[in-house]
């Protein structure tokens, strides 16, 4: 793969020197798709129970996390301590493949069966797909909350609202792949609500920022099946921007955190993912990071304990297994993105 051949200089990285000023600290290397300016409070968390620790944080994307640990692994060279990424499907293939080591931790057996895969591939965040809508645009009704109520919105407001629905490419985004093939799984009728998309001329973005900000100044009305973190980001930003958790049925994405087998330092990447796991690390997650945390050990409104407990199984999460790979079938993954273009042209 192309990406496994970039030099190391075309990845973003950050270092974080060890807080007891020792130079020849040891150095945790991570490759994230996390932005570093987001993961920050969790690396500092980290160094504060760890003062010995440097950190170098090389933020990439999704693909090259994936593509680095394989090409480096495979040329016998060292890769990173810890990867982290919201690209489930190539996570979940690298420790099937036998690129990620066993990590037994303390938190290990009490953490959610469909989130650990033989504790090798843990599912670190909970995140849901949802609607946001543009408030004001919505004064006096309220917008829709399942995927027939959207449907009947978008033919009852016809031109009103043409052009002015945004949802993510799926070509060019995996997040948005993976939410289109888990509705496809989920929802028998899931064309009608893609064809409603397209007679409403539909934008398609790669981005969830992109959508959002125009959800924010009301270019756009709706937007569907959005990252649940970001737009809870947003919303805190935004008073405009509202946030749906479909009744229907609600799809939960998640970052999934592992320890390559050619990790150089295998211990270090341990204690940040056990760091990761704890419930100082999953609070930091929740309050600092503003996404959901996953850790039955931690409470609070932004967390799945408690959503789980709000909605019970309307909340559909992405079980941290080989099935994920189904998404990386390139056959029937081309014939879902053909289904999809030919859907939308159609109208």
């Amino acid at each position: 793969m192309l990406l496994a051949m970039m030099p190391r200089a075309f990845a973003e990285a950050a270092l974080f020197p060890a807080r007891d000023s020792n130079a020849d600290a040891p150095v945790l290397v991570v490759y994230s798709s996390l932005d570093e300016p987001l993961a920050r409070p969790m690396i500092e968390g980290f160094q504060a129970a760890n003062p010995d620790v440097a950190v170098r944080y090389e933020e990439m994307l999704t693909g090259e996390v994936h593509d680095r640990i394989v090409h480096e692994t495979d040329a016998g060279r060292k890769t990173a301590d810890f990867a982290f990424s919201s690209a489930m499907d190539l996570q979940v293939k690298l420790s099937n493949d036998g690129y990620a080591q066993r990590s037994d931790l303390p938190m290990s057996e009490q953490w959610p069966q469909w989130a650990n895969w033989r504790n090798t591939a843990y599912a670190l965040t909970f995140e849901p797909a949802v609607f946001v809508y543009h408030k004001p645009s919505f004064k006096g009704r309220k917008p829709p909350a399942s995927r027939a109520e959207f449907v009947a919105y978008l033919k009852s407001e016809g031109e009103a609202v043409y052009g002015r629905i945004g949802t993510y490419d799926i070509e060019r985004s995996g997040v948005g792949f993976l939410f289109m093939a888990r509705d496809q799984e989920q929802f028998g009728d899931i064309w009608t609500v893609i064809r409603a998309m397209g007679a409403a001329g539909v934008k398609l973005y790669s981005t969830s920022s992109a959508i959002l900000e125009r959800v924010a100044d009301g270019r756009f009305v709706l937007g569907y099946n959005i990252l649940g973190s970001y737009a809870a980001d947003w919303a805190s930003r935004n008073p405009n921007v509202g946030i749906v958790l479909p009744k229907d049925y609600t799809v939960v994405m998640s970052r999934i955190g592992l320890v390559p087998q050619a990790a150089a330092s295998p211990e270090l990447g341990r204690r940040y993912l056990a760091f990761f796991m704890s419930k100082e690390g999953q609070e930091i997650l929740s309050r600092e990071l503003q996404i959901a945390a996953v850790s039955p050990e931690v409470s609070g409104s932004n967390t799945a304990r408690t959503m789980r407990a709000l909605l019970g199984a309307q909340l559909k999460p992405v079980p941290v297994s080989p099935g994920l790979m189904v998404y990386l079938d390139q056959v029937k993954r081309a014939r879902l993105i053909a289904r999809w273009n030919d859907v939308l042209r159609m109208q």
